[in-house]
């Protein structure tokens, strides 16, 4: 029952989420050339904005670390997002292929699939399969720890991309403080600094927050849908191994 309700409510967040993300995304992109702007230019808009390729350059080096740690990010959303579907963790042609073994009792020959075909389903099921003959709380318990070491071993996966998200406005927030530290050296040693001199060395430094802001938003709704459909995978997959041994609860 439990298992069922936690099903649904991650159905739940799992329709929502894709579309939090898209316009997260969406937003952040949108507003690059609103914020590049020159606010004591605004009539002459589309003159002053500037594109992302020259905000990347005027960041300098920070800036470019930031767009090497996106690649990276985005690398690892789509690697997860391939690799942790439902088809992935529990190929439906696999669970046909058990289930019919174990209605015919070929036990040995389902561990040899599992062993040969390694995915979560079949490592969970093979933990099972090793403990049949003992009693079915023996069997239930191999499941559950199986299933949790498993389950630790996906979420890493995805553990980086918060990792990232987290990274990338740090980054950006050094650049900016390495940017502050110039302007205020030129009001040390400047004798009558003009604001434009601090303008330029400000405005420059804010682009790093930026670029990072624009990588940790996308990358955090990111790893919240990853890690929400993760879940609802590894309940389903578990549904299904309960579903299978349930036949040896009478055997005991």
């Amino acid at each position: 029952m439990f298992a069922k309700v936690c099903s649904r409510a991650l159905q739940l967040a799992r329709r929502a989420a894709p579309a939090l993300a898209a316009a997260i995304v969406f937003a952040a992109f949108s507003a690059a050339p609103a914020l590049a702007q020159d606010p004591a230019a605004a009539p002459a808009a589309e003159e002053s904005s500037l594109s992302i390729g020259e905000l990347i350059v005027l960041s300098g080096f920070i800036g470019w670390m930031i767009i090497a740690l996106s690649v990276v990010t985005l690398a690892l959303v789509i690697e997860a997002y391939v690799t942790l579907s439902r088809d992935k963790l529990a190929p439906p042609a696999l669970i046909d292929e058990i289930t019919s073994l174990f209605d015919e009792g070929q036990y040995q020959e389902a561990m040899e699939l599992c062993e040969n075909e390694p995915t979560f389903f079949t490592r969970v099921v093979a933990a099972g399969i090793s403990k049949i003959g003992h009693p079915f709380e023996v069997i239930q318990t191999a499941i559950a720890e199986m299933g949790d070491e498993e389950a630790i071993r996906l979420h890493q996966k995805i553990g980086w991309i918060s990792v990232l998200a987290a990274v990338s406005p740090m980054l950006g927030l050094f650049g900016t403080v390495q940017g502050m530290i110039a302007s205020f050296h030129v009001i040390a040693n400047t004798a009558n600094p003009t604001p434009a001199q601090l303008a330029s060395g400000i405005y420059v430094a804010l682009l790093t927050t930026f670029e990072g802001l624009m990588i940790a938003i996308p990358a955090t709704a990111a790893f919240a849908y990853l890690r929400n459909r993760l879940v609802r995978n590894i309940i389903e997959v578990g549904a299904i191994v309960e579903d299978l041994f349930e036949r040896f609860r009478t055997q005991s």
